[in-house]
């Protein structure tokens, strides 16, 4: 079995700076494609970020510029840094990652609990 947990969330003022993980551990050969998403209250989740399995990355065009995420293939773990937070980021954060736990087959797409970021005005 595979697990994503999260960490990094919290509470910060606009304008200030967050570092989201997302650490697999398990039967773990390789993460491939990998994604953050975000649900606020009384709305849908939506996709945040996404990288490949070659680094290839793509941004949601509110958070174009001030979010960036990267991998680190050696711990099994996927980063989301937030900069310039407004209000409007406010929500709990998803990881979701597309794991293979063999060398062979394409693996299975897994999600995480999820962490809470504020942003407070």
């Amino acid at each position: 079995q595979v697990q994503l947990v999260e960490s990094g969330g919290g509470l910060v003022q606009a304008g200030g700076s967050l570092r989201l993980s997302c650490a697999a551990s398990g039967s773990i050969f390789s993460i491939n494609a990998a994604e953050w998403y975000r649900q606020a209250p009384g709305k849908q989740r939506e996709l945040v970020a996404g990288i490949t399995t070659g680094g290839s990355t793509n941004y949601a065009d509110p958070v174009k510029g001030r979010f960036t995420i990267s991998r680190d293939n050696a711990k099994n773990t996927v980063y989301l840094q937030m900069n310039s937070l407004k209000p409007e980021d406010t929500a709990v954060y998803y990881c979701n990652a597309l794991v293979q736990s063999t060398p062979w087959g394409s693996g299975y797409r897994y999600w995480g609990q999820g962490t809470q970021v504020t942003v407070s005005s």
